[in-house]
């Protein structure tokens, strides 16, 4: 009699154990579906920022022309309208010429790709 007991409280914790696990996966399920709609409604409303050394693809971007500007000591690329950034670079406002640092503080205006990366090119190395 004592073993139909000891067996019938065993089969009764193991399937409250099942139960639990089942309810916690599927809470788990739930909430990782949640972020990853709130993530995607976030990322749609959001400008693009590329990884470093990277650039963000803009079909316009030919178009509009770049603005060079000072970012945390460094030359940042920014869109026409300064305040997308285009591209980080690696390349350090003090390592520039006296005349072009003040021109990157004021926003130097670059009209084209070309022209951009000619003078990321003179100034990266």
């Amino acid at each position: 009699m004592k073993s139909r007991y000891i067996i019938g409280f065993f089969a009764a914790f193991l399937i409250l154990g099942m139960l639990l696990a089942a309810g916690y996966q599927l809470t788990y399920d739930h909430v990782i579906d949640r972020q990853k709609a709130q993530a995607r409604d976030e990322v749609s409303g959001a400008e693009s920022i590329a990884a470093e050394g990277e650039k963000v693809e803009n079909p316009d971007a030919e178009k509009e022309g770049f603005y060079l500007c000072e970012l945390q000591g460094f030359v940042c690329v920014y869109l026409a309208d300064r305040s997308t950034i285009y591209e980080f670079t690696e390349i350090p406002v003090t390592d520039l010429p006296e005349e072009v640092q003040q021109e990157v503080a004021e926003g130097k205006y670059v009209g084209t790709v070309k022209e951009l990366y000619a003078f990321l090119e003179n100034y990266s190395s």
